[in-house]
């Protein structure tokens, strides 16, 4: 790269918040223009703050990605939306993401009194407009701009790419000039070791809809790198009850060698070689106050 393009280019750190459910894996993932998050039609699907890489022209979008923020319950609910505000730590802008369609709901609204405290530059993006009642947009979005006030309001579709490129191009404009953080090249800062896990978490969601709670999780016993330059990644799913480990297991074992299939399958492509996956299914009522687990999918421990 030569100096006048090192000179010319612009970084910056963008928090992408909301309440579950809103799009912001999605919305990160068009950004990126590739899959860097998990993501699933149940709320609540991403846990972990994870940064995805987006590149427009000269500029290099750090794209926070944050769990959706609810009210808490639970000590896994409480590591969650820690993570979410944490990764508006340093932000450059804050982007808001609404689901168009819900609206300005008991979710949202608190998330917005947070959010006029906060100092930095602050956007909203009103997302999944291609299935919201367009009658009502104009009323929402002059709602969301009295009640924030943010300095741009986009309207997207996430899932469709409507509006995404005008959208990417205004972020470009909006960081600061500075030298790229991370290589050309890199989309994400997760690690295989991470980005693994998540992919067979996916498939839980994805393949076992409802009938499997939150109360499950990925533990990643091996992760080995072999001479043939393949990998072997061995993972337990931890669930809370008997009857949980017979949902994921199915007829036979049936749903797990699915799961598994599909997994690999998605793994080998993002990872570019081939993949050894084994899974394991085994029941630890008490995995949520489990400190070591909670570093291995990528949270905090919070009393």
């Amino acid at each position: 790269m030569t100096e006048d393009m090192e000179s010319s280019q612009r970084c910056g750190l963008i928090a992408v918040v909301g309440a579950p459910n809103a799009g912001k894996s999605t919305l990160v993932n068009a950004l990126v223009g590739q899959k860097v998050a998990i993501v699933s039609p149940k709320a609540q699907t991403t846990r972990a703050r994870l940064l995805g890489i987006a590149i427009e022209e000269q500029t290099q979008l750090l794209l926070v990605d944050t769990p959706g923020i609810f009210e808490t319950r639970r000590r896994l609910d409480r590591a969650m939306v820690a993570a979410a505000w944490g990764g508006t730590q340093d932000a450059d802008l804050i982007a808001l993401v609404i689901d168009a369609k819900t609206g300005l709901t008991s979710r949202v609204q608190p998330l917005i009194e947070t959010l006029k405290e906060r100092r930095e530059s602050k956007i909203v993006i009103l997302n999944k407009v291609d299935v919201a009642d367009k009658g009502r947009l104009l009323e929402l979005a002059a709602r969301v701009q009295d009640a924030l006030a943010p300095e741009e309001m986009f309207m997207i579709s996430a899932s469709t790419g409507d509006g995404v490129a005008a959208l990417k191009k205004s972020l470009a404009a909006r960081v600061p000039a500075g030298p790229w953080h991370y290589p050309e090249d890199q989309v994400s800062d997760a690690s295989e070791r991470m980005q693994a896990a998540e992919v067979t978490r996916e498939q839980l969601y994805l393949q076992l809809h409802a009938e499997l709670p939150y109360a499950s999780a990925i533990e990643t016993e091996k992760y080995e790198e072999r001479r043939d330059g393949s990998v072997a990644i061995h993972q337990q799913i931890l669930v809370g009850r008997d009857t949980q480990r017979a949902i994921v297991l199915g007829k036979g074992g049936a749903r797990l060698k699915e799961i598994g299939s599909r997994a690999r399958a998605e793994l080998e492509t993002l990872m570019g070689r081939k993949v050894h996956l084994f899974l394991h299914v085994k029941v630890r009522p008490e995995w949520e106050e489990d400190r070591t687990l909670y570093k291995d999918i990528g949270l905090d421990w919070v009393e």
